[in-house]
């Protein structure tokens, strides 16, 4: 039986609002999280994620008075991430109201925490996100070429801030042996630009691993999220300029894909 297909709006959190970027950059408010959480929840999206995208930078919990907010008034699924280092981080954030908790630097920097939460909370709980961006060096161990230039995926911490050395399939394929329920894969490169999906990044994520896959970064139509159905095998797709500042509406998105298709589950 084929399974649905998710649209996720994505709240961006920092200082207590909603914003969006370009390449994890150039920060423009967009909105209140609370307000934002219910219209989507209303309008019918499948998901929530929120993400402090501060907290792990600046070395600080997430904000949980807010997540406590946002739970409050949305009956969907709801991801939080951000700031989270031990298995009580994870529990105060299930505690206020998240469905699920999503790890990205903590996870890098301590793998075994990937297992510890999956033992605890069980791997429908656990979220491991990837920020990748191509890297212009031979380091890599697979290796992609375009107009002459070779690249790989290499994963970066702190909300884009910091190079690993770490080769994004290798890592994809490591959270999953480690107990990971999914992966939302987040495209630096093409973050905010709204020029689509990084196609090629999320084939080459999802051709080597068997757990859920969350598109994510370059949405800026509708179009953007058919023709990541329609090449990839990702099971969800996160979208925030296209819902925050609407240029559609998740009814119109539906819709949209539906007529091209794509099961997803109604409005």
């Amino acid at each position: 039986m084929a399974v649905a297909k998710r649209i996720i709006p994505c709240l961006d959190v920092n200082k207590g609002r909603v914003v969006k970027g370009i390449n994890f950059k150039e920060l423009k408010d967009a909105g209140d999280p609370v307000k934002l959480a219910k219209q989507y929840s209303d309008e019918g999206a499948d998901e929530l994620i929120f993400l402090d995208i501060t907290a792990a930078e600046e070395h600080r919990k997430t904000m949980k008075d807010i997540v406590k907010n946002v739970a409050s008034v949305i009956n969907i699924p709801f991801t939080v991430g951000g700031g989270i280092k031990t298995l009580e981080d994870a529990r105060n954030l299930l505690l206020s109201g998240a469905d699920r908790v999503s790890i990205n630097t903590a996870a890098v920097v301590n793998p075994e925490l990937i297992q510890e939460l999956m033992r605890i909370f069980g791997k429908q709980c656990i979220v491991v996100a990837l920020d990748v961006k191509r890297t212009f060096d031979k380091k890599g161990k697979y290796m992609f070429s375009k107009d002459g230039k070779d690249y790989w995926f290499e994963i970066q911490i702190f909300g884009g801030k910091k190079a690993t050395g770490i080769d994004a399939i290798e890592w994809a394929k490591k959270v999953e042996m480690l107990g990971a329920g999914e992966i939302l894969l987040t495209s630096i490169d093409t973050d905010g630009t709204e020029n689509g999906y990084d196609i090629e990044l999320i084939n080459a994520i999802c051709d080597k691993i068997n757990i859920p896959v969350i598109a994510s970064g370059g949405c800026g139509s509708v179009d953007d999220i058919l023709k990541v159905y329609k090449n990839t095998e990702v099971d969800a797709a996160l979208a925030a300029s296209l819902f925050h500042f609407n240029k559609a509406k998740l009814k119109e998105v539906k819709n949209y894909l539906t007529k091209n298709e794509i099961l997803v589950r109604p409005t």
